[in-house]
């Protein structure tokens, strides 16, 4: 009797990569296709899909290679989890993109086996995403390296200090609430559609992105760092500093390429869960003048640990800033997002998580490969 192999994602734009990953999957048992609701992508992707779910399930049920599809039941990246209990699958089969720990773990409890693939294109076939297929969009993403929270004023008048930031190309499509300014990237697509405008004048850009972001009529509680609107226009690596405002007084910006290329070879992505929507990160905040110095301290050290290509001193700055981030704002860790560390702790030289409001990704500092984690590219000019 052959095995079940059960694939769960959106399937949007269905393309020759979607095809040769199924084809894949078949090969180890009778496929079955868990796709994800247009309420659900639109809550994970802040966007419609381009064809509406009813459409996508046709064209994904009309695939050779699949024995059975349907629309997921249930809601968020982990959606199939219904499904899934009452198909009982023997293989639950990813690409490296779609995995996440949570996934993993689920697998684990139920007794199903867990394949992660590589992104392998048919033939001579060219590599597909949906992403790509998309209207061209190259306007990058960013990640926080380092000092996230110093950008904003609240926490730089206690003490003056740094945040570090890489501008990375949209290789993957980051789910929103991630931490890697996925909202002041959306503003940035409705300011210029598809790319960055060429200027000599970066900061001013940024400048033009946070205020569009920003507008003071709009009252909001929360004002997104600058740090997002510069890590995004500013390509490479940016040491931002900041002290009692909400723009830094000076930017240092490194795009030198073995500098660049030796971060990339070093720098981890594990996902783990967009930030839940009743998500306070304010809740128990603990700001002291003695908490922000040690998140600046951390951040000087890492900064010269990457300018002196000193792995394992990045990797133990990394995670100095991320338990000086905590011990301000102890949600950014809940236990789940601990247990996930703890994991990773011995295949790693240090670890924090993207942004400043916890879940999203777990980013990682490792000389060696990290399983089934994402690679990123930084963006040059």
């Amino acid at each position: 009797m052959p095995k079940k192999v059960f694939v769960s994602g959106c399937y949007d734009m269905l393309h020759s990569g979607h095809v040769a990953f199924f084809e894949e999957a078949s090969k180890l048992g009778e496929l079955y296709v868990g796709i994800g609701s247009d309420a659900t992508i639109c809550a994970l992707k802040a966007r419609k899909t381009i064809n509406p779910e009813a459409e996508r399930l046709y064209m994904v049920k009309a695939l050779r290679c699949v024995k059975d599809a349907w629309i997921n039941r249930g809601s968020g990246i982990m959606d199939f989890e219904e499904d899934v209990l009452a198909l009982k699958p023997d293989i639950f089969y990813v690409n490296t993109d779609g995995h996440s720990p949570a996934k993993e773990d689920f697998c684990r409890k139920h007794g199903i086996e867990y394949v992660v693939a590589k992104r392998v294109p048919h033939g001579d076939l060219p590599a597909r995403s949906t992403t790509a297929l998309r209207k061209e969009c190259r306007i990058p993403y960013r990640i926080d390296l380092a000092g996230g929270w110093l950008d904003q004023p609240f926490v730089n008048e206690l003490a003056p200090g740094a945040v570090l930031t890489v501008s990375i190309e949209p290789d993957y499509e980051f789910n929103d609430r991630s931490g890697m300014a996925t909202s002041s990237r959306k503003k940035a697509v409705e300011l210029w559609q598809t790319d960055v405008p060429e200027t000599s004048d970066r900061e001013k850009l940024a400048k033009i992105l946070f205020c569009y972001e920003n507008p003071p009529m709009m009252g909001n509680r929360y004002v997104s760092g600058s740090q997002d609107s510069l890590g995004i226009v500013i390509p490479g690596l940016n040491r931002l500093d900041y002290d009692r405002g909400y723009w830094p007084t000076k930017i240092t910006t490194r795009t030198d390429a073995d500098l660049l290329a030796w971060i990339e070879a070093r720098l981890w992505l594990v996902p783990l869960y967009p930030r839940r929507a009743e998500y306070d990160v304010f809740a128990g905040t603990r700001v002291t003048e003695e908490n922000a110095r040690a998140l600046a301290s951390a951040t000087d050290a890492a900064w010269e640990a990457i300018l002196a290509k000193d792995a394992s001193a990045w990797g133990a700055a990394t995670t100095a800033v991320f338990e000086a981030q905590t011990a301000m704002f102890p949600n950014m860790a809940p236990a789940d997002v601990r247990e996930i560390i703890a994991k990773y702790a011995p295949v790693s030289l240090g670890h924090k998580v993207s942004g400043a409001g916890g879940g999203g990704y777990l980013i990682l500092v490792s000389e060696t490969p990290i399983e089934n984690a994402l690679k990123i590219r930084i963006r040059r000019k």
